[in-house]
């Protein structure tokens, strides 16, 4: 490839906006939901999608459940997504975000797959 062509490919791949934000991943079996927050939502649920067909999920809960219903049993729902490009501390303001959809939702013991936050 050419350099003229990767700089013109490298400036089309920035100008692509990227969102972070807050998704759950939804057992519509039993109702249990599962909440995180991630710095970029572009594509999370088709890697979210490999990583428990791999088993290699971090959360062990809803890595069993993936195995034992099967992927038809889930869904994927973006709660909230803010533009990466407003936000400066990319870190702290994706632990703010989570917070409050944590404390809504509770998707803690028979409710969600999300361990309770340390008092």
């Amino acid at each position: 490839m050419d350099m003229n062509k990767r700089r013109e490919l490298l400036e089309e791949y920035k100008q692509i906006k990227t969102y972070m934000g807050v998704a759950q991943i939804k057992n519509k079996v039993n109702g249990k939901i599962y909440i995180d927050s991630y710095p970029n939502l572009k594509n999370k649920w088709f890697t979210l999608q490999m990583q428990l067909d791999q088993g290699r999920f971090a959360n062990a809960e809803l890595q069993k459940e993936w195995r034992e219903f099967g992927e038809a049993a889930f869904t994927y729902e973006v709660l909230e997504q803010k533009d990466i490009d407003k936000v400066t501390d990319v870190r702290w303001e994706h632990k703010q975000i989570l917070k409050p959809w944590l404390q809504k939702l509770q998707p803690y013991g028979d409710k969600g797959y999300n361990r309770p936050p340390k008092n």
